[in-house]
């Protein structure tokens, strides 16, 4: 099971660039979640923070009731609150076949980036250009 979210991790633009030995200790770090068919992952001004990585199955992204995005495996949702912790921004429910997916929290993320200062940079060109690709499509 930690090969493929190993293999899973490293296919996500977020930490494909990053060495296989630092993958191997996001994966030490984090945990796996099944999540039934239409069941909630993330609900929108929960409190709780951290990344989750879609290994298998869908999801959908709702903004204020309204479904703004599908997400499938190798997607991923609360990259931001790696950083700030601030409340979710959306609800993420499992699709009909349900879900499993990859999370890390602040914390663990935070105890990452301290042993390896150095994916910092990596790190943020990926979330910068993230953020303006949403952005372009909003536009």
């Amino acid at each position: 099971m930690a090969v493929k979210v190993h293999e899973s991790l490293a296919g996500v633009d977020m930490f494909a660039a990053l060495p296989s030995g630092i993958i191997d200790e996001l994966v030490q770090r984090g945990s796996t979640h099944s999540v039934g068919a239409g069941k909630v992952i993330v609900q929108q001004g929960s409190p709780d923070s951290g990344l989750q990585v879609i290994l298998d199955g869908t999801a959908t992204v709702s903004v204020g009731g309204v479904e703004v995005s599908t997400l499938a495996a190798g997607d991923y949702f609360g990259e931001i609150s790696l950083i700030d912790a601030a409340p979710r921004s959306a609800t993420v429910v499992a699709g009909a076949e349900g879900a499993r997916t990859f999370s890390v929290s602040p914390l663990a993320f935070s105890e990452l980036l301290d042993a390896h200062p150095g994916i910092s940079r990596t790190l943020l060109s990926v979330l910068t250009a993230r953020i303006r690709r949403i952005e372009a499509e909003r536009a």
